[in-house]
């Protein structure tokens, strides 16, 4: 026979159900929080981030730059694990932005989804130059 503990006898009303956080938030949070941190020109591959503003440009599309970009999660039922592949500013130094977002990211996963076990690994795919474009804009051709 199975006990369902507080259901019917008054347990604590944080008790009686379950909650499931599906991938996307978590993502979501992660990326909000790396973004935030000073250092972090962008997320996602430079592929990624033209198809993202190709994508930004289609009407209907949506609107704004996707949040997850450049992000991957694995949720469990305690722990989360998080890959985020970075562009970072020209003359910053790279291993303390990395400890920053992960410092940010972890504070905010744990504070919003309630994971304890969050790892982050950080990928540098790029630097982004003062003086270099951004992917995906388009030039004026006529002035």
């Amino acid at each position: 026979m199975t006990e369902n503990v507080g259901a019917m006898h008054g347990g604590a009303p944080g008790s009686r159900g379950r909650t499931t956080i599906a991938d996307v938030v978590v993502a979501k949070s992660a990326g909000m929080a790396a973004r935030d941190v000073r250092g972090v020109y962008a997320l996602g591959s430079g592929f990624a981030r033209s198809m993202g503003s190709m994508r930004e440009r289609t009407p209907g599309a949506g609107s704004g730059k996707s949040v997850t970009r450049g992000v991957s999660v694995e949720v469990g039922e305690a722990q989360a694990a998080i890959d985020l592949e970075t562009v970072v500013d020209y003359g910053v130094s790279i291993t303390d932005v990395a400890g920053a977002v992960r410092e940010n990211v972890i504070s905010a996963v744990e504070r919003m989804a309630g994971r304890n076990g969050v790892e982050v690994n950080i990928m540098v795919g790029d630097v982004k130059l003062p003086d270099e474009e951004d992917e995906g804009e388009e030039r004026q051709r006529i002035q």
